[in-house]
């Protein structure tokens, strides 16, 4: 590992830096709404265009709150007030892009990009107040990383479209060519204050925030149209989300603890980079982009799903399970064990983006529920083997 190693920081006293804070739990409340505003195109005029505004704006927000998630991760210094002031700031900004994010490309660019520039400030100055004293390289990444980005946001208020969002692109960029390019620094940091318990939950309760804009979608939907078949495709759509959320809280949230864990114990920052910035973010996108697709379903159960929407239903199952098959691979687990669950979940996924064009809408979710309880099903049975052979089970989510 090259970079500095940096002190042990003092602990506070009056939280226990294992577990989420109960004001992280109530900034979540504002993501929430955040993802649901985000993905109103999807409900309202699903295309692949709304489908690409919807990809790029939650890689920005993503990007916002993984870098949130981190500090406070790394942060074990924080008493329970200082904690509370950042994530309550913080709230304010992420409320900022949520009432912006249905306008995001139009109207409202100029609020989306102040509470991105918002967001970077709340950042450096948290950075400051534990990094400063590192060094003359440290202060240049810090002042880089999370200053000159909140510039570059700030800029992008005064330019007209589209310039003004080739510099949200720009921002994002050299946010993620500065992390990569600082690995030896950043890994100091993660490999001495990295909180594995911390990040699994964080990471458990924003899948839980991505799958509860799915069942706001269904719960809306169903009670819109107040139909027998709109009632059917509903339960039909509990069952496909209720699915994910087995296989990600009974396998993935374990398998994260215990992958990232064992990199630790390696010093492989790299890959703790990857499975922790970069992939989730697939996995992410791929379960919000399923709200559209299961509201239009039942909204309309007898017609196929808009192109948009039948790509996202099979594609972002697809991308659910290739996502944490990359990421098992990269903990280390065997190519025959992730190919095991991995081929059946991405291939027939895949192959019901394509058939979702043309069957219909509720077919096509119930084709899904169908995929989803085969592998479910199956990761079940290949568990139950483990604890009987040998009391343990393997570090993928299968």
């Amino acid at each position: 590992m090259s970079g500095v190693s940096l002190p042990r920081l003092p602990v506070a006293g009056d939280r226990d830096p294992s577990r989420a804070h109960w004001m992280e739990l109530f900034f979540d409340l504002v993501f929430v709404a955040l993802v649901g505003q985000l993905a109103h195109g999807l409900h309202t005029e699903p295309s692949f265009g709304t489908l690409a505004v919807f990809v790029a704006l939650f890689a920005s927000v993503w990007w916002s709150w993984v870098n949130l998630t981190f500090v406070v991760d790394v942060s074990p210094q924080l008493s329970a007030r200082r904690l509370s002031i950042v994530m309550l700031i913080a709230m304010f900004a992420v409320g900022a892009l949520a009432v912006a994010a249905p306008e995001a490309v139009g109207d409202r660019a100029w609020l989306f990009a102040a509470g991105n520039a918002a967001l970077r400030v709340l950042l450096l100055v948290v950075w400051i107040g534990f990094s400063w004293s590192n060094g003359r390289a440290s202060r240049v990444r810090i002042l880089a990383y999370n200053g000159l980005t909140a510039v570059i946001w700030l800029v992008s208020i005064a330019l007209p479209s589209p310039a003004d969002y080739v510099l949200w692109a720009v921002a994002i960029v050299l946010e993620i060519v500065l992390l990569t390019a600082t690995s030896g620094s950043w890994a100091a940091i993660a490999l001495d204050r990295l909180n594995v318990e911390h990040l699994s939950e964080r990471f458990g309760l924003l899948v839980i925030i991505v799958l509860g804009e799915s069942v706001l979608s269904i719960v809306d939907a169903v009670s819109g149209a107040w139909t027998v078949a709109a009632g059917i495709v509903g339960v039909l759509g509990l069952l496909l989300t209720s699915g994910l959320a087995w296989s990600f809280f009974l396998y993935g949230v374990d398998a994260m603890t215990s992958g990232l864990e064992r990199l630790l114990e390696a010093g492989d920052a790299r890959t703790i980079r990857d499975t922790v910035a970069f992939l989730p973010f697939l996995l992410l996108a791929g379960v919000t982009a399923l709200s559209g697709a299961l509201a239009e379903g039942i909204a309309h159960p007898g017609e196929a799903l808009p192109p948009a929407l039948a790509v996202s239903l099979g594609g972002g199952i697809a991308l659910f399970y290739l996502t944490n098959a990359v990421i098992a691979r990269r903990y280390g687990d065997p190519w025959r064990v992730v190919l095991r669950w991995a081929t059946p979940a991405v291939g027939l996924s895949a192959a019901l983006a394509v058939a979702a064009l043309w069957l219909p809408a509720a077919a096509a979710i119930a084709c899904a529920v169908v995929i989803l309880g085969v592998v479910v099903a199956s990761a079940e049975r290949a568990s139950r083997a483990r604890r009987l052979l040998a009391g343990r089970g393997s570090a993928t989510i299968y």
